[in-house]
């Protein structure tokens, strides 16, 4: 495991290779220095308790860890001790490589063999500061014989205070079913509409978002500050996550996710494969967001 730390101009990012993860994001500004991601709290921490980590070869989960795709049938195999379903990929529990770096950017890469997954591939992540924004590049090359449905996202924690907002435009919503799945397709709820800004509901919220514009914005008054999301346009869905402390007893709702994705969480299962993409040996997916502060 290696920490990397990078800056530029008032910003400064810090990144671990344990997961391909970053750790934070901070732009110093005349009151302090102001995180725009969630802090880690150490530089030894897991991708669970990291500033983001990426999702790849897909997001999510797959209902029943198990989808049938090109005349087979695939089974996955759970990836954590506390979730039945294979969560996420493997991009955050693998050990990344250092590619290219600068004093404000790095390449990380790494090869999954398919030992616990149908999947074989390649990932590669780049992360660049500019003097204003951060921008993040991942892309999956299928390395196996086999067509499979690929996708991408990454998995922010944003800070959460008392006069957070968010805005982000969709066009439809998920539900929530047992065991963290979507359930069906619906109209987006009044409490769960970031159309325009609004703050986050104080329960649980763990729901999926189809037909994202790709503009999301985060406004922290208190903090003079706020995020500029944009994400090309293959990032057509997203993710939104306040956890309880039913979930984590130590939750102090003091962040939250908002995850940009490619394909629609359990997209193996749905006809269209809910815009995963799939990929024959050699083929690649790849997509970027970028990341700027403002001040209010």
């Amino acid at each position: 495991m290696a920490v990397i730390d990078l800056k530029s101009g008032q910003l400064s990012l810090s990144l671990s290779t344990k997961g391909g993860i970053i750790l934070g994001f901070w732009k110093d500004i005349d009151a302090g220095r102001v995180p725009l991601f969630r802090p880690a709290k150490s530089s030894d921490a897991d991708a669970l308790g990291s500033s983001c980590y990426p999702l790849v070869p897909f997001g999510n989960r797959v209902k029943g860890n198990s989808f049938g795709f090109d005349g087979r049938t695939y089974t996955l195999t759970p990836n954590t001790g506390w979730d039945p379903h294979y969560l996420h990929g493997e991009g955050w529990q693998a050990e990344w490589s250092v590619g290219k770096s600068t004093p404000a950017s790095v390449e990380m890469s790494f090869i999954c063999d398919g030992h616990s997954t149908p999947y074989r591939y390649r990932a590669v992540q780049t992360f660049t500061l500019e003097d204003d924004r951060l921008s993040l590049s991942l892309s999956v090359e299928n390395m196996g014989e086999r067509l499979l449905p690929f996708g991408l996202g990454w998995h922010p924690y944003f800070p959460l205070t008392p006069m957070t907002k968010l805005q982000a435009r969709a066009d439809h919503f998920w539900t929530e079913i047992e065991g963290w799945l979507p359930g069906e397709r619906t109209e987006i709820p009044s409490d769960l509409d970031f159309s325009e800004p609004a703050p986050l509901p104080e329960r649980w919220v763990n729901n999926g978002y189809e037909g994202w514009s790709g503009e999301a914005t985060i406004v922290w008054p208190e903090r003079f500050t706020q995020l500029r999301l944009t994400a090309d346009p293959i990032f057509r869905h997203a993710f939104v996550f306040v956890s309880d402390t039913a979930f984590d007893s130590s939750f102090d709702r003091d962040y939250f996710c908002f995850e940009p994705m490619s394909h629609l969480a359990n997209g193996h299962n749905l006809p269209d494969l809910g815009d995963l993409k799939v990929l024959a040996f050699g083929e690649k997916l790849a997509g970027s967001i970028t990341l700027e502060p403002r001040s209010l």
